[in-house]
């Protein structure tokens, strides 16, 4: 699935902040989206502005109000390059040699991993939880989308291998994403002094194999 390198081209469906227009990010918007990045870990996101993301990247209001015209449309690129760059880092020690539902287990794991550590979305989770919610309530954003292609892609790959199960990969690319939200968003809930996190990850490391087999 080394693909998903290359989430960050992806597109999806205009809707939500996550699906806002902007495409890949390069050049000088990456600075730019480092200073909101940079904001956001300091203030949180409601006390964010395009002003004071100007000032922390050093151009002027006019220069940031041309690329975004609104915090929703800049946090929906850097929500993109984040998660993109959550998954590139996983798939990149990737075992070739691996099965594809072992490199599949590897992957979706380790992307549950190092999304719940990755201080951006620690920190909106802990600040303003409610700009995910439109992402597991009514709509999917751009890198769901990416993700869920991918995934989709890596499973109908194993199919024609016969190393994946038979099932339509769609479908089963999005049972695993669903299943995968719980264990981001919610395995803190789950641990205490009877379920450590370890244990959890480990059965979502069966589920999803047990899941993919054949």
């Amino acid at each position: 699935m080394s693909s998903l390198r290359h989430t960050d081209s992806m597109s999806g469906r205009a809707s939500g902040p996550e699906s806002a227009p902007g495409g890949p990010v390069a050049g000088p918007r990456d600075g730019y989206l480092d200073a909101a990045r940079a904001c956001i870990l300091d203030l949180g996101w409601r006390r964010t502005t395009l002003t004071e993301v100007a000032r922390r990247a050093g151009v002027s209001r006019m220069t940031i109000y041309r690329t975004w015209s609104d915090m929703g449309r800049l946090l929906g690129d850097l929500m993109t390059r984040e998660w993109a760059g959550v998954v590139a880092a996983t798939v990149a020690d990737e075992d070739p040699a691996a099965s594809a539902v072992e490199r599949l287990v590897a992957d979706l794991v380790g992307t549950v991993r190092t999304l719940r550590d990755n201080e951006l979305f620690v920190r909106i989770v802990e600040l303003d939880p409610e700009l995910l919610l439109p992402y597991l309530l009514s709509r999917r954003g751009r890198s769901q989308d990416a993700i869920l292609t991918l995934v989709a892609d890596a499973v109908r790959s194993g199919q024609a291998a016969g190393e994946v199960r038979a099932g339509n990969p769609v479908a089963l690319a999005r049972a695993l994403v669903l299943a995968a939200h719980g264990f981001v968003l919610s395995a803190h809930t789950m641990v205490d002094d009877q379920a450590s996190e370890a244990e959890l990850d480990a059965e979502l490391t069966t589920l999803v194999r047990r899941a993919l087999q054949p």
